[in-house]
């Protein structure tokens, strides 16, 4: 959700097993202190590299998802690999429930929180269709060994040019890569939105002091300045822990 394909294309050991419950006075991510945002150094990686140098160390990582406390594994050179990140837990909390059909899709999937709540939150989790992107190949591996562990079997890990171009999505949720740049944001947003089904809607989250509002008014004026049909339009539905919740609708 490699550097040479940035612009077109980042918009981007254990058995499976099912989630494992712990006990109830397990801190959440909300109990826990907001973690400073990693440095450019630290993310430039796992943004732009589809192969990570750091040693694939895979650990475990205890996080509540869509209600429950699951057992799931991360490892470095990935987005947020040691907890849920605040930003995307704002997001998780202001969607609205999945679309009854049509694939979901991820956009910059990292180990897997957006993809997992998105078919968890399905009438039918194990099966319900979800493309979790990401350029990077590590965290596809961890998105698609999440997946097996909850037995969603439709969370299907891509590349971005492994996605299926010829369908439409019923929902997008992402958690963008706002450090990447403006021009590859924009690219990232412009190969992904025009995406969406006739009616279906996009959800992003982004930081206040990263340029949330301004992002708006330029989604928005993308959308307007549409002449072939796939326009959008685009409002802030949300504000918490200094992130904005932004809805895009076609």
């Amino acid at each position: 959700m490699v550097v040479a394909r940035v612009a077109t294309h980042l918009l981007f050991l254990t058995t499976p097993t099912a989630s494992t419950v712990f006990p109830p006075d397990r801190p959440t991510w909300a109990s826990v202190p907001a973690v400073p945002e990693p440095t450019d150094d630290q993310t430039a990686e796992h943004y732009f590299s589809a192969a990570p140098s750091g040693e694939d160390r895979r650990r475990p990582l205890h996080v509540r998802l869509d209600g429950r406390e699951v057992e799931l594994e991360t490892s470095s050179s990935v987005f947020s690999s040691d907890r849920l990140d605040t930003g995307t837990a704002v997001l998780l909390d202001h969607v609205p429930a999945p679309p009854a059909s049509g694939p979901l899709l991820d956009v910059g999937c990292g180990w897997g929180p957006v993809a997992l709540t998105m078919a968890l939150r399905s009438a039918e989790p194990t099966s319900r269709e979800v493309w979790a992107v990401d350029v990077n190949a590590r965290a596809r591996a961890l998105t698609a060994a999440n997946a097996a562990r909850l037995e969603l079997a439709g969370v299907r890990a891509l590349a971005p040019e492994d996605v299926p171009a010829d369908r439409e999505v019923a929902a997008l949720w992402s958690n963008p890569p706002i450090r990447v740049g403006k021009d590859a944001l924009h690219s990232l947003l412009l190969t992904w939105l025009p995406r969406l089904a006739p009616g279906a809607s996009a959800h992003l989250v982004v930081a206040k002091d990263l340029g949330a509002d301004s992002l708006l008014r330029w989604v928005g004026e993308q959308g307007a300045q549409r002449g072939d049909g796939r326009g959008w339009t685009a409002e802030r539905t949300a504000t918490k822990k200094g992130y904005r919740v932004l809805r895009v609708t076609r």
